[in-house]
C-alpha cells in the first residue's frame, strides 16, 4: 500500500531512461529521465527530465504539470502556445495534439491520470 502522504523532494526513487519515438522527433536528440514516486490504479507522479529537443504529442491522458527548471514551449497544433519556465503550471487534457520543445534542459513535477472517465 502507498503511503497516504508522497513528499516528491524526499523521494529517492531511480529514474527511467526513454526518448521520444524517432518518428516524432522534429528537432534534436531528446533524452528522458523520469522518476515515479507515486503509482497506484489511474493515476501516476513524480518527476520527469528532458535534454533539449522538440517532438510531436498526442495526449490521451489529464496531466497536471510544474516546470522546476529549464524552458521550452507547449504549442497546440492550431498555434496556441506557453511558455515553459520554472513555476509554469498547467494541465493537459486528453485530445491534446501539438510539439513539445525543450531549449534548456528541463524538469517538471507532473500528476498523469491514465484515463479520461
Amino acid at each position: 500500500m502507498m503511503p497516504d502522504l508522497i513528499d516528491f523532494d524526499s523521494a529517492t526513487t531511480e529514474p527511467t531512461r526513454s526518448a521520444p519515438s524517432q518518428d516524432r522527433i522534429l528537432a534534436g536528440d531528446p533524452r528522458w529521465r523520469s522518476w515515479i514516486h507515486f503509482a497506484e490504479g489511474d493515476m501516476t507522479g513524480g518527476e520527469w527530465e528532458s535534454t533539449p529537443g522538440r517532438w510531436t504529442i498526442a495526449y490521451d491522458k489529464w496531466e497536471f504539470l510544474r516546470i522546476l527548471s529549464g524552458r521550452g514551449v507547449l504549442r497546440r497544433d492550431d498555434g496556441h502556445a506557453i511558455a515553459l519556465e520554472p513555476g509554469t503550471t498547467a494541465i493537459i487534457r486528453p485530445g491534446f495534439t501539438g510539439v513539445w520543445e525543450v531549449s534548456e534542459t528541463m524538469r517538471k513535477h507532473f500528476l498523469v491520470r491514465h484515463r479520461e472517465g
